[in-house]
């Protein structure tokens, strides 16, 4: 099926794994209005909302400034959604330079080839006015503001930030909403400083959706977009010492930036990444039990060491999310083929746990060893199974991608296969504050899905219930003649 063609079929649940400690999580409250559907699809992408930043010599626009004098006063704090470009805008164009986007809002916007987009969540239909919030460093700005097919004109000049009446707009119903800005000329070395975008109406409250603050860095966050995952229901009773899944990028996602990640588990995770056009990766990983993101500040008996690893592997350590061992591959996986992993924990001698990860070659048919690394002060069995799909480069979280994982099935000590056909969708803490609210996940053909990123409309609730239909399919592998 395409993407975003795919049905949500959501029961209630509650509580929330610790899939990936990579943005935190919580409990939000959550409700089934404005867009989100216990079943459906997921919906259209987000309809656009056309904003055009024309920056001429002359002032040519005496009614427009009139209108200005007699309803565009700046907005009150107290009745206003302030949107922050830092958080909620991307840049367009081919260039690397003539403009960009910082925490501060747009800067350094000398090229008219750079064009911008700021996405903004409606959650009901409504009728907004509009000011953005500039400083014009040299000359004139004359701005031309287009929205649903409507234009309207300021100007715009002095090296101080001050909010500008653009003009009212109604929204026609809850979803994305779309600002373009573009520049056609100027006076001045730069066309403008942009900071925010100001929304009033009566409407407008807390479930309008944006990037609202960076604190713990939301900008970057919510630039990457919300990560998604699937936490997969396993019985108590079984010490799980075998993970099998299998994962389908269908084609056209295959997303510079994008981790699709298979299994994962507490202590760490193995999955397949798009690192860049002609970069591709096997990925597996082992957190440290100690807790720092600086790998130098792990100490020598907490550290992930290595046992064994396959041909062509590279190994070290990581930081930044946590700090630990890993294992990669370089390996030009193609979208819309299956592509098998498995995943082994087994206790051993010392109070340490040994994770080895095994994927499945089909060109060579053969299971390959990626690496087994032991884990010190942990002795346990494979816990918290998950999947999960994240956008790690900021740049791309405005492109939507999907993937599909199938035929779960995880095995005991004896070796004994037991199928595995429920998961719970949960999202991060982009998500769960309804800063990002283009995630979706579920069940459909037999299978489980998840989607993000790309500002689409309809989105599922965090926390929701899937089953697929339980296959019987026994993963073809003989666990004693692994590498």
């Amino acid at each position: 099926m395409t993407n975003l063609d795919k049905p949500i079929q959501a029961d209630s649940a509650h509580g929330l794994i610790n899939a990936k400690p990579e943005n935190g999580f919580f409990n939000p409250e959550w409700d089934e209005t404005g867009g989100a559907l216990p079943s459906g699809r997921p919906g259209k992408l987000s309809k656009k909302l056309l904003i055009c930043l024309i920056v001429p010599a002359l002032l040519t626009m005496g009614f427009i400034g009139r209108r200005q004098i007699i309803t565009g006063r700046p907005p009150q704090a107290d009745s206003v959604v302030v949107i922050p470009i830092g958080g909620n805008t991307w840049r367009l164009g081919d260039d690397t330079t003539g403009g960009d986007v910082t925490n501060e809002g747009i800067v350094n916007w000398t090229s008219k080839s750079i064009q911008f987009e700021t996405y903004v969540r409606f959650a009901k239909k409504c009728k907004v006015k509009l000011w953005v919030n500039l400083q014009v460093p040299f000359g004139q700005s004359k701005i031309a503001i287009s929205a649903l097919k409507i234009t309207r004109k300021i100007t715009a000049s002095g090296d101080y930030a001050k909010d500008y009446y653009a003009g009212e707009w109604e929204i026609p119903d809850s979803g994305y909403m779309t600002f373009q800005i573009k520049g056609l000329n100027k006076t001045g070395t730069s066309f403008a400083k942009i900071k925010s975008i100001r929304l009033l109406d009566s409407a407008i409250e807390e479930k309008t959706a944006f990037v609202r603050d960076n604190e713990g860095e939301l900008f970057y966050w919510g630039r990457r977009g919300p990560s998604v995952h699937l936490s997969y229901e396993t019985p108590d009773e079984i010490n799980a010492e075998w993970f099998y899944n299998e994962v389908i990028v269908p084609p056209g996602n295959d997303v510079v930036g994008s981790y699709f990640m298979v299994d994962g588990f507490a202590e760490g995770y193995f999955g397949m990444q798009v690192n860049s056009p002609t970069e591709r990766r096997i990925l597996f990983s082992v957190w440290s039990p100690y807790k720092t993101d600086h790998p130098g500040q792990v100490p020598d008996d907490q550290k992930i060491t290595l046992v064994k690893k396959g041909g062509n592997v590279h190994t070290g350590e990581f930081g930044n999310e946590g700090s630990g061992g890993q294992g990669y591959m370089f390996y030009n996986w193609q979208a819309g083929n299956i592509y098998k992993f498995l995943l082994h924990a087994k206790p051993a001698d010392g109070n340490h746990t040994v994770y080895s990860a095994y994927f499945f070659e089909p060109e060579v048919n053969k299971w390959k060893l990626i690496a087994s690394f032991s884990r010190p002060k942990t002795r346990t069995y494979l816990k918290h199974l998950h999947s999960f799909l994240e956008n790690f480069e900021p740049e791309g979280g405005t492109t939507t991608r999907e993937v599909f994982f199938a035929n779960q099935w995880i095995a005991d000590t004896r070796g004994h296969w037991f199928e595995l056909n429920r998961a719970m969708f949960t999202v991060d803490n982009t998500g769960a504050k309804r800063y990002r609210m283009d995630f979706a996940g579920g069940s459909a053909e037999g299978e489980f899905y998840l989607i993000n990123c790309g500002f689409f409309d309809q989105y599922t609730l965090p926390n929701s219930m899937f089953e697929r239909p339980v296959a019987r399919q026994v993963p073809d592998v003989r666990l004693d003649g692994l590498p």
